[in-house]
């Protein structure tokens, strides 16, 4: 028995004007299958991840490189 594939999100490489966007969408509209393709609004906690993210990934790297500089949390 198999699965049952009932939607895909995409995830783009960094955020887009919403005008910019329009081609994206577009282009994902055509794709065959596709029913309908809703865009997702950058808000303050995709910022909040991102910057705790970067701030981990900096810590990491910091101690790979510089271990007696470590950052403390």
């Amino acid at each position: 028995m198999t699965d049952r594939i009932n939607s895909f999100c995409v995830v783009l490489e960094h955020d887009y004007r919403d005008d910019d966007a329009e081609s994206i969408k577009t282009a994902l509209g055509m794709v065959k299958g596709v029913l309908s393709v809703e865009p997702n609004i950058s808000n303050h906690s995709d910022y909040i991840a991102e910057s705790r993210v970067r701030h981990e990934l900096t810590k990491k790297l910091l101690g790979v490189i510089r271990p007696e500089k470590l950052i403390s949390t």
